[in-house]
This record gives structure tokens, sequence and C-alpha cells, in this order.
């Protein structure tokens, strides 16, 4: 199903004509009259499991891992790609070819085969020696060339850690620079309402290239102006939110109203999305697991990963090796509400099958705290199903 949307009028234009962007969506529900008091009554751990094992994603296939069956089975890395044993047919069909050739321009291959060169025989070829030197000069130019172009890349790594590592930095508000994906992040403060409880909190937001015109907002946080200083002149595609705590949120109709971007929500998490905005403000798109979104260039895949809450998802840009997870896997921990589980189990089940099936150097980015990887928690699965 194509879901288009009015695009921002630029000067001439009329919203809606070509310069419109548009959200494609799969396996999404997109019908504002579906019934809420029904999707709200189901009970969350069987209702979000028939979710998980209907609608989730062919990930496995994609990344070549293995896919869980229970929380307690550790995922599988991947294995080691093979080479080919048949080169030994190939390197003496080249030797026949080179007894074969005839002299000439051929002649070359053959004495080059056969161990012959100019130092053997101590001629030399003034035209093939300048030619070597321009061939050298040209080689020397491209590697400059080669130089200049990396030193002018977005700065992905900081003494050779990931930009969003953090390691021995306080967590405060501020705007990270874009990374070689295109993937930037917006850290704002605020209190999570949780539980009944308020915890003081600093929030990841993400902003991500769509194209060179647009962007993808994931989980707007606490301070709509800045997030949309962070985005600026670059067109809001898609708001997407990985569930329905404030920390996810809060700043979603705000970051959405300059360009009418749609919002994108899991169904199950209206009931917290009416008590902070209403029920007259409702998400553009109710998504379920196993569909996608398409924002400009890039497509979204949704995955089911309830635990933090029956409604979570993640999303997951392939081409980019990225993935979102909310509140529901954080570097070196299983993530927590307000300090908190949910429900630990299912939480677990969801990070084991469709978290860490994904591809090893996967990119994990979270709501809150520095990135981390699908590999580097793999090797944390196994502690997290013994201690609890």
């Amino acid at each position: 199903m194509f879901w288009k949307r009015k695009g921002k009028k630029k000067d001439g234009e009329e919203a809606g004509e070509p310069g419109a962007a548009s959200v494609a969506t799969k396996g999404a529900d997109t019908d504002g009259t579906a019934d809420d008091a029904a999707a709200e009554s189901a009970e969350p751990a069987t209702a979000e499991t028939a979710d998980a094992a209907a609608g989730k994603p062919d990930t496995a296939a994609k990344s070549g891992g293995a896919t869980k069956k229970d929380a307690a089975a550790k995922p599988d890395g991947g294995a080691a790609g093979t080479e080919s044993e048949d080169s030994g047919g190939g390197e003496a069909a080249a030797d026949e070819d080179a007894e074969n050739a005839p002299a000439g321009k051929g002649s070359a291959q053959a004495s080059t085969k056969a161990g012959e060169s100019d130092e053997d025989t101590g001629a030399t070829d003034p035209k093939a020696d300048a030619a070597e030197d321009e061939d050298e000069d040209e080689d020397a130019s491209d590697e400059d060339g080669d130089r200049e172009e990396a030193d002018d890349a977005a700065p992905v790594v900081a003494g050779g850690k990931p930009l969003f590592a953090d390691e021995d930095e306080p967590e405060t508000a501020g705007v990270s620079e874009r990374d070689e994906e295109g993937v930037q992040r917006v850290r704002t403060i605020g209190v999570l309402k949780a539980e009944d409880q308020e915890v003081d909190v600093v929030s990841n937001t993400w902003i991500v290239d769509a194209d060179d015109e647009g962007v993808v907002v994931i989980d707007p946080a606490h301070d709509a102006e800045a997030i949309m200083e962070a985005v600026g002149d670059r067109e809001v595609y898609l708001v997407a939110c990985t569930n329905g705590y404030n920390t996810h949120i809060a700043a979603a109709i705000e970051v959405a109203e300059r360009d009418e971007a749609p919002i994108a929500l899991h169904r199950r998490e209206l009931r917290p999305w009416r008590r902070l905005h209403g029920a007259e403000h409702r998400p553009d798109l109710e998504v379920e697991g196993g569909g996608s979104l398409k924002a400009g260039d890039i497509e979204v895949d949704i995955l089911p990963i309830p635990g933090t809450s029956v409604g979570s998802v993640a999303y997951y840009v392939a081409e980019k090796g990225v993935v979102f997870t909310g509140d529901s896997l954080r570097k070196g921990e299983v993530g927590t509400v307000a300090g908190g589980y949910i429900d630990y189990t299912q939480q677990l089940h969801s990070i084991g099958e469709m978290i860490l099936t994904l591809p090893p150097d996967t990119r994990v980015l979270p709501d809150s705290g520095a990135e981390t990887s699908v590999g580097a928690e793999s090797d944390n699965f196994d502690t997290w199903v013994s201690t609890h």
C-alpha cells in the first residue's frame, strides 16, 4: 500500500505536486478507523507473541544468521566464507595458452610465464620506461585524490572509536555530527513517566538521511526545537516511534508539523499516546511487526520486539547497517523502563529472535546511552539468560 502525503510547499508549487515526498508502507495498518478498544484490551504477552510469530520479517535470510527457537539459544554469528578449491585447473589452462601463443603481442605473456624478462636479458626499452614512469605518476595522483576524498568524508570515529561510542563521557544534551551513513544524534533532557514513576533521563533522538533532501526522525523525545534545529532545511519525511513512552513520542507532533510528515507507531501503543497527546492527534501510520516503510531512498523494516511494552518495535535499515532498538536493547544490557523490567522473558526472547539474528556488524542505536553492535551484544546473551 502506498500512503502519499502533502509535501511542504515550495515557491510556485502546490502541496501534493511532484515535489511532494511519499511514504510507501508494507504490512502497516493505515486505516484510521481501526477498533482501538479491541486492540487495547488484548492480552499483552499472547497477542504480541502472535505478532512476532506471524509478522516477523525474514531477517535470518537476509543476514545469513540462524534464528533462535528459544531465549536460551545463543544466536549464530554467521558461518565463515569459503574459497574456491579449483584454482589449479585455471593455472594449467593459462600455462597451455602461454606456450601455444604466437609470436608478436602475445609473446610478452609467454616470456613472462617462462620466467624471462628485460632484466634477464639486459635489454631495456626507453619508450616502455617512459610509459611506466607516467603510469606511476598517475597512480600517485589517484592515491592523493583518494586520500583527499577520505579527508572530506563525514567523521565516523574519534580516536578509533565509533562516533556514538561515548566511552567515559557524561551524558549531556547536544547534537552530534552526521556519520558516514548520514545518521545524526540529538540528545535531550527530560523526565520519563512510566509505571507511576518519574525518572530524569537523557534521551537519544536519531535523524537519518533518507536522500539528499529529507530525513526520517526516530524517537523524538523532549525538545522539538533542538531536533528541528538539527534537521535544518531538510524535509522530515517520516517520524517513527519505537513505542508509546513519552521519551519516544513527546515531540512527535511538533517535529512532524512543519512538513506534515506522517507519524508511525504500533497500534497497541495508542493508549499511552492518547494520554500524552489526546485523542484528536492520532498517529498516521499504525505499524505492525513484519511490515516496512519506504521514505526517500531508504526502506525501513519493522521488527516486533515486545517486552518493555506490548507494542515495542525496532526499525532496521539494512542498507545503512543500523537498527534502532528504542529501550529494548542498550549497550551491554537488556533495556529497562524506569530502572525495572516489564516482561523480561518476552523482552529477552524478542532480542534474541529479532535483533541478534541480524548481521554481527549491524550497529545498534538505542534510545539512550552509547551505540553498540549485534556482535558485541551476542556475546552477552548467555549471561542475560543465566542471570534471570
